[in-house]
This record gives structure tokens, C-alpha cells and sequence, in this order.
């Protein structure tokens, strides 16, 4: 049991030592501000409820919570199962739906929150009636700035404008987690008196990452004050599971005393936390922080939910465009290079000009390229005997992709005294031959970072709550950061990876030309240009094919003898006449083929590829021969295939009205889904232009989601609405019943 203990600490039980893994999700209790009811859906019948559910309902005679459990719905003298039924089919084991609901004796309004855990059963949250929310000033305005945002600061600040404007709260935070999962505070509103927070930093451990987990999926928290009394769940095990209530889409659900001395020690009372899921991953937190105790209803919630939901869509967007703005500089890299082959024989001189084209996209102070043994710079870097040492270190890290890190003395502590010019490395293969990389550097870069509290500082740990200390003291601490440089962002890393992808492929067309030019060398390159990931052909002037790697080989589906010509290959696509037209035009008129072709392989598989084919001239008049390198647009073309899919069953293809719309409400719903679409549709836009089509399928994918989940809860809320104020007859049908439909009074 001890053990037990150690591993997972119960709820409530946990200290600093291992507060990463207590199980909040299992609270076994409620804030009181509301009630909890957890009902069979099979009999309509109550087997578990929160201690103070008869209470707070106010229900007739001396029911206790006790004898609560173990009757039907009906105990409750009220509405809840007629306004419950509509909602049995909808997706509630992702997502909560609200109802409005009368109950008690006299009858009177709550509102509730339905959602169905894992182990089955309906877990029914009950708060008092709250007041109706102008959707057109908050929502529909709120959407309009949000989309108006250009840039991620202005985004933020737009968003604590709009949630302090919306919530009343005293202070609204965008809070945003960083590689570590260490959060810093970008944008800030609140009123005079509390205290400054703009800029601080806070340790990862801070927010455990089972509470990251629950962000994820209970998208809006809040916590009414926290000095409340925990309602115990009678019983303590669920009925249903024998075990402990799966509490996770609770939004009663008490919070850790850990958490909640946190807050104590910051001097806040109350608080409300929005999540930022950016394509499916918590980016950061709305927190909203209150003097005093306060509790928000429950439109109030959906329109932060709602309003979440659309800045994480922009977020996407804003990150998307700063990645397809890399793309667009390796272009023009790319541009540089091929004309310098043609008028210099060579292509390294268009990244090694002084004109800083290679530097100025990553704000690099120097740049270093290692190939074929030799070394060339531009800007500030180290002698070259560290940098042949640096070529050596980068052959021994794991992986061959990017490598990128911005404090190089403490991660390879043999280049430490390079700290002034080359504390941040980014660097990336150029060719699969060792020691050949491009290299950009950043200088060390001394700077204070302000943290909320001392991070280091050694915590109290005893047995009472209330001596338990994350950092009693949230004064600002400067910590004096040396050794590092800048951070590389994530659209430098795109950069670097897309340049070593272009070199990479200029190295094996300029390596196939000088085979074909350099008899004296053709084993050493045949061999690089064998190794290649690219698919490479190489032809002599008249067509006959002289080389081709395996990666080519690859993609030819088993034949009975080697193609011997480029147009023995013919058959093996989907329309010979084009690519024949378009091979005779290269090796007859000596014209460039760029297109793009689809390919029957092997067990006849369909593979796209992009073609890139050059004549290979020595001299005016006299060809060489023709490289042709292959591209396979499986990826992209996938990608293109998810952006279809993307316009088609979410722009085109609206979400029904549900019929129990009024006109007005009717209107209201296609306006502001309307407003939502716009918003995803230019994320679509951005994310359609990123750096890497291998990842847009799951973006797009998880922008659908979020505009899916938006309407789900816009839905609920204007479903919601149009219900205040009317008192439906007093009925305690089974919930189960399909045959009865929504209360229509």
C-alpha cells in the first residue's frame, strides 16, 4: 500500500514530492456552489449524488441526499429528465451540454451540465440559473477583433481585452507554455491594485501534467473561491464502476489543496481557466484571477469556451504564416543557387555573397558550410579547427535531421569556450556524406529572466495542507541567465530544415553533373549519388540511361530486364504521351522539364512525383547528358487531399440548425458560425502554405475538430437561450424513454 501511495497519491493526499501524479480527475467531491447527480441511464435512477444535493435543489419534506440515491429522477419534482432526453445521443463523452431546467418545490431554475464518463452512466452538474448573455456585443464582436488580429502579441492583448470585458474578473492573463512546458505570462489586463505580472515565467512544475491532461479535455475551469468547504459524493465509489467517480468533465470538481495554496499564497480568491488548444496541443491558458470569491454562470463559460476556440484557430493561422514566410526566403535561396551554377559553375557562392541572405532569416550572426572537406563562413564564428571539431560533434548526435540548440557550452561542454560567438547552434545535413553540414550560429546573449517566485527555491513539505508552500513568497525573482543565446523558434528550425532539403538536392544534381563531367571521379560520386534518398536518373545525350540509384530502382515496379532508355520507361505512367512529349522536348529541343507525373510502381501503387530534369552542357553547342531527379508527392498530395476535405465538410457542408431554433435564433446561429468559419477558413489558408505537407493533414484535421467542438457548444448555449423564463409542466418521465421528445412549451 505504501508504495501505492508513493506512485499515486489519492487526492488530497499528495505533498510537493509528488503532487505530479496526484489524482485530481478522482476529487471525490464538489465546490459548493452547485450540486452533483450521477444517474443510471438505463432506469432514470439516481446512485450517486453530491451531500448537499437536496439542499441545494430545495426539495419538499426532510429528503435527505442520502435518500436521494436509489430513487428516480422524479424525486426532484421538476424538468430535468424532459430537458435531459434531447440531448441522450449527442456526443457527451467529449463534451458537456448545458440544459436549462427547473426543479424543486416550488419549481425553480438551474442550470446543468450532462456529460457521459467512460464507465457509463450520466453525470448531471446543477447551478443556479444564471443571467442571459448578450452574444452580439461578446461573441460576435469578440470574433470580429479576434480575426483582426495580425500578429500574436496583438492577438493576445486583443483576447485579456475582451475576456476581462467579458468575465469582470480583476486580472486576465494569456498564459503560453514553452518547449519545457515552462509558461511565461505574454499579454496582461487588470485593475490598479493587483499587482503586475506581465513577463513573469513559471517553472513547468507548476502545473503538473495531469492537470495538463484535464486542460485538454475540461476546456474551462473554475474555481468560485478558494477558501470553499469540499461536498463529499455520497457514496464515496460509484455504483456504476465500484470505484472512485471519474471526475474529469466535472466543472464542480474540487481542486487540489496543493493548488489551492497556491493561490492563497498569490493572494487570489478565485479564479477562471480557459485552455488554448492549438492544433490538438494545450499552447497556453486564458487565467483570469479575482480578489474576492466569484463564480461566472454558465453562458458566461460557453462564450469563453467559444471565444477560446477562435484565438486558438487564429494562433494557428499567425504560426502557420510565419512558417510559410521561411519557405518563401529558401526559395529565393534556391533561385540564388541556380543561377549561380549557370554563370559560375558553382553554387555556393549564392549563399556566401555578403549579402546576409542566409543569416538575416534566422537572426544569425554567423554561418558556416562544411563540404567536401573544405569550410566556408560568413559573419562571426569560431577558427576552423572548432569548426571541423563542431562537423565531428554533429556526426555523433542521434538523428539526421535538424539539430538546434541554444546553449552549446552545457550541451557539449568541449566547445564551452565558444560561448561568445557560438552559444546557439542550428544545424543541418546538407548531403548523407559525414561531416557535411550548414551550420548557423547566435552569440551568447546575457540576459535577467523574471520568474514569479525563486524556481530554485528549497519547498516546506509537512502533512497539513495549509504548511504546504509551492513558493510562499510570488515577489518577482531575476535569475541572471548566461551561457545561452536566443532560443531558435520553430520557424527557424523550418527554415534551416527547408535549406538543407534544397542544398541537399542542388548537391546531388551539381554531384550528377560533375559524374558526368569528371570521368576521374565517377566511382567516389557514383557512390554519393547511389546513397542519395533522392530519386536520381542520369542519361547520356542521346537518352540512353547511364545511372540510376537505388531510391529510383525503388519506385519501378519488377520487370523482366533494366530499362535501357528513358523511354523504355514510358509505359510504367499514367499518360505516356505526356511524358513522352515532354522527354523529347528535353533530350531533343534541350528544354528543362519541371511537372509533375504519377508513376504505377510496384504491386501497382499509384506514387505522384515531381520531375526535375536538366540538360547537362559543357559548352554551348555540346550536351553532356540530362539529370532527372524524382519528388514523391504522396505527403503532399495528401495534404492537398486533407485541405479538400477540410473545405468540403466544414465551410460547404454547414452544421445543421437544430429544430428547435426560433427564426431569431436560427439567424443568430449561421451569424456567428458564419464569423467561425471565416476564422477557420483563413487558418486553412495559412496552415495550407506551411513548410511541411507531412504535417498538414493533422493540422487541418485538428482545425476541423475545433470548429466541430465550436458549433457542438454554440449549439448548446443558443439551444440554451431561447428556453430562459419558460416553466415547462412539472414531470418526472423516465429519462430513457426515446419515444418523448423536448419539452416544446
Amino acid at each position: 500500500m505504501l508504495s501505492r501511495a508513493v506512485s499515486t497519491p489519492a487526492f488530497g493526499q499528495a505533498n510537493l514530492s509528488n503532487c505530479e501524479r496526484e489524482q485530481i480527475h478522482l476529487a471525490g467531491s464538489i465546490q459548493p456552489h452547485g450540486c452533483l447527480l450521477v444517474i443510471r441511464e438505463a432506469d432514470g435512477i439516481i446512485v450517486q449524488a453530491s451531500a448537499n444535493a437536496a439542499s441545494f435543489l430545495g426539495l419538499s419534506g426532510n429528503i435527505a441526499s442520502g435518500d436521494i440515491v436509489g430513487r428516480g429522477i422524479d424525486v426532484l419534482e421538476g424538468d430535468l429528465a424532459q430537458q435531459l432526453r434531447p440531448h441522450l445521443s449527442d456526443p457527451l463523452h467529449e463534451i458537456a451540454r448545458g440544459v436549462r431546467c427547473h426543479v424543486g418545490n416550488p419549481l425553480a431554475p438551474f442550470d446543468g451540465l450532462v456529460h457521459r464518463p467512460a464507465a457509463g452512466g450520466l453525470i448531471v452538474e446543477l447551478e443556479r440559473a444564471g443571467p442571459s448573455v448578450d452574444l452580439s456585443q461578446h461573441l460576435e464582436r469578440g470574433l470580429q477583433r479576434i480575426i483582426a488580429a495580425g500578429s500574436l502579441r496583438a492577438l493576445c492583448d486583443e483576447t485579456t481585452r475582451i475576456f476581462k470585458a467579458l468575465t469582470g474578473y480583476d486580472r486576465v492573463m494569456v498564459y503560453r507554455f514553452d518547449d519545457q512546458g515552462h509558461g511565461e505570462i505574454l499579454s496582461e489586463e487588470r485593475e490598479p491594485a493587483m499587482e503586475a505580472y506581465l513577463g513573469n515565467r513559471y517553472p513547468s512544475s507548476d502545473i503538473p501534467q495531469i492537470a495538463r491532461r484535464l486542460y485538454e479535455r475540461n476546456r474551462v475551469r473554475v474555481l468560485a473561491d478558494v477558501e470553499f468547504a469540499p461536498v463529499p459524493l455520497v457514496p464515496p465509489l460509484s455504483p456504476v464502476t465500484g470505484a472512485e467517480l471519474d471526475m474529469s468533465l466535472c466543472f464542480l470538481r474540487s481542486s487540489s489543496p496543493i493548488h489551492v495554496q497556491y493561490l492563497k499564497n498569490m493572494g487570489v480568491r478565485a479564479t477562471l481557466v480557459v485552455s488554448l488548444m492549438v492544433n490538438g496541443k494545450l499552447w497556453g491558458l486564458v487565467s483570469c484571477h479575482h480578489r474576492v470569491p466569484r463564480f461566472v454562470h454558465f453562458e458566461v463559460r460557453a462564450v469563453c469556451d467559444l471565444l477560446a476556440e477562435a484565438v486558438a484557430t487564429r494562433i494557428a493561422a499567425l504560426e502557420s504564416f510565419a512558417q510559410a514566410q521561411a519557405e518563401l526566403s529558401v526559395r529565393r535561396l534556391e533561385q540564388r543557387m541556380i543561377r549561380a551554377i549557370s554563370r559560375e559553375g558553382d553554387w555556393r557562392g549564392a549563399l556566401f555573397d555578403g549579402s546576409n541572405i542566409l543569416l538575416e532569416p534566422v537572426q544569425a550572426t554567423g554561418a558556416v558550410l562544411l563540404y567536401e572537406g573544405e569550410v566556408r563562413t560568413i559573419g562571426d564564428v569560431p577558427d576552423t579547427v572548432a569548426l571541423r571539431k563542431l562537423g565531428a560533434w554533429l556526426d555523433r548526435q542521434a538523428g539526421n535531421g535538424v539539430i538546434s540548440t541554444a546553449s552549446l557550452g552545457t550541451d557539449a561542454p568541449e566547445f564551452e569556450l565558444l560561448t561568445a560567438i557560438a552559444s546557439g547552434l542550428l544545424a543541418t545535413p546538407v548531403s548523407t556524406a559525414p561531416g557535411e553540414y550548414l551550420i548557423w550560429l547566435r552569440p551568447e546573449r546575457v540576459r535577467t529572466v523574471t520568474w514569479g517566485g525563486n524556481p530554485f527555491k528549497p519547498t516546506l513539505i509537512g502533512d497539513d495542507p495549509a504548511t504546504l508552500s509551492p513558493r510562499r513568497s510570488f515577489a518577482q525573482w531575476h535569475q541572471l541567465v548566461e551561457g545561452t543565446s536566443d532560443p531558435w523558434s520553430e520557424a527557424d528550425i523550418a527554415f534551416a530544415r527547408l535549406v538543407g532539403e534544397t542544398v541537399s538536392d542542388v548537391i546531388i544534381q551539381f554531384r550528377s553533373v560533375r559524374m558526368l563531367l569528371a570521368e576521374d571521379q565517377l566511382n567516389q560520386v557514383r557512390r554519393q549519388v547511389e546513397q542519395s534518398a533522392q530519386p536520381v536518373m542520369i542519361a547520356d545525350a542521346d537518352g540512353r540511361i547511364l545511372k540510376t540509384n537505388a531510391a529510383f530502382d525503388a519506385l519501378l515496379p519488377d520487370l523482366p530486364g533494366r530499362p535501357a532508355e528513358v523511354a523504355d520507361l514510358l509505359p510504367l505512367f499514367n499518360d505516356p504521351r505526356e511524358v513522352g512529349r515532354r522527354l523529347d522536348d528535353l533530350v531533343t529541343h534541350r528544354h528543362a522539364w519541371r511537372g509533375e507525373v504519377v508513376l504505377a510502381g510496384r504491386n501497382s501503387v499509384q506514387t505522384p512525383l515531381l520531375v526535375r530534369g536538366d540538360p547537362v552542357f559543357t559548352s554551348l553547342d555540346r550536351i553532356l547528358g540530362f539529370v532527372l531527379l524524382f519528388t514523391d508527392l504522396t505527403e503532399r498530395k495528401a495534404a492537398e487531399a486533407a485541405r479538400r476535405s477540410f473545405q468540403e465538410g466544414v465551410m460547404e457542408q454547414r452544421p445543421s440548425v437544430p429544430a428547435q431554433f426560433d427564426s431569431s435564433t436560427d439567424l443568430q446561429f449561421r451569424s456567428i458560425l458564419s464569423t467561425i468559419g471565416e476564422n477557420a477558413q483563413l487558418a486553412a489558408l495559412e496552415i495550407a502554405d506551411r513548410v511541411d505537407p507531412a504535417h498538414m493533414p493533422r493540422m487541418l484535421e485538428a482545425l476541423r475538430a475545433s470548429v466541430a467542438r465550436t458549433a457542438e457548444v454554440l449549439r448548446s448555449l443558443l439551444w440554451h437561450v431561447p428556453r430562459q423564463g419558460r416553466t415547462p409542466p412539472m414531470s418526472g418521465r423516465d429519462v430513457s424513454d426515446p419515444h418523448d421528445g423536448p419539452d416544446d412549451n
